[in-house]
Parts: structure tokens; C-alpha cells; sequence
């Protein structure tokens, strides 16, 4: 860990920047994955969800971007590195087989639901350990990884 004026003890930023680790991993796998998605999405509905995963993309972006500021400045290192995804993420594995707009939507609802649950589970972890802040950044990607699962759910009721 790297000196800092942060007040929060030690052991607890400390405790924080292995969790935001955590979720940094599988926030990039995620946006990995959506370019996955993006890139060899086929089908009627092919424009549409080529430019969604496109968003999507870009919003994972952002939120693992926050979540490697907010490791560094609780004093932390940062850990995005491929090999360092590859190894740590908690996502389940994205299949490089398929081609259907419907297939990879329910793919990606999968991840964003895994990574959902772990994030609520985060904001409980985070705010026992009185980082308020670090509660509250899991707590805003919480409500955007929900609302995006809502997006791609909605296109798998659509046939229901």
C-alpha cells in the first residue's frame, strides 16, 4: 500500500482494495465480454444489438475505471492486466461459439447478473468495514448492472 492522508485505518483500506480487485477483474472480463458479443453478434436484430453491446461496452468502461481509482486512491495498485483478468475473474466464462442475437443476450444477462449479485454483496462488505465511499460506488454500479440486466432480459421475455 502506498502512503496516503485517506483516514480510514489501514486494515480497512487495505480490505477494500482486494475487494475493488476483485470486481475491477470482473468488470473488464465483463466489458470483454460485451466486446465479445459486439463484434460476432449475427441475426435479424443484428444493428440493434451490434450498437447496444456497444453501450454497454462503454459503460463497463466506466465502471471499471472507477473502481481502479478508487483502488489507487485508498493507496492501493490497481490489477487490469489480461493475465491478472483471466485469473481472477468470478464471471462465468463467455462461450466463443455462438453467433445469435438471443444467445449472446442471455450470455451477457448471465454475467451481468453474477456480477450484480456479487456487487450487492460488495456494498454490505464495504459499508460493515466503514468505507462509506467504496460502499457507495458498488452501490451506483448495483443500480446501472441492474438496469442494464432489465435490457437484456427484456429482450429474452420478449418470446416468453
Amino acid at each position: 500500500m502506498y502512503p496516503t492522508q485517506n483516514d480510514l485505518p489501514l486494515q480497512t483500506r487495505d480490505a477494500m482494495v482486494r475487494l475493488l480487485n476483485a470486481r475491477l477483474a470482473d468488470t473488464i472480463d465483463l466489458a470483454l465480454q460485451i466486446k465479445q458479443a459486439h463484434w460476432n453478434v449475427k441475426g435479424p436484430n443484428f444493428i440493434a444489438l451490434h450498437e447496444l453491446f456497444d453501450r454497454f461496452h462503454t459503460e463497463a468502461e466506466a465502471l471499471y475505471d472507477d473502481i481502479a481509482e478508487r483502488i489507487t486512491a485508498l493507496g492501493g495498485i490497481a490489477y487490469g492486466t489480461a493475465a491478472t483478468v483471466a485469473e481472477k475473474s468470478s464471471l462465468p466464462g463467455y462461450p466463443t461459439d455462438i453467433a445469435d442475437g438471443q444467445a449472446h443476450v442471455k450470455a451477457l444477462a448471465a454475467s451481468y447478473a453474477a456480477l450484480a449479485k456479487s456487487v450487492r454483496a460488495d456494498i454490505d462488505t464495504a459499508a460493515g468495514a466503514g468505507d462509506a465511499d467504496t460502499a457507495d460506488l458498488f452501490t451506483g454500479m448495483s443500480r446501472g448492472l441492474d438496469k442494464t440486466l432489465w435490457f437484456l432480459e427484456s429482450h429474452l421475455q420478449a418470446g416468453a
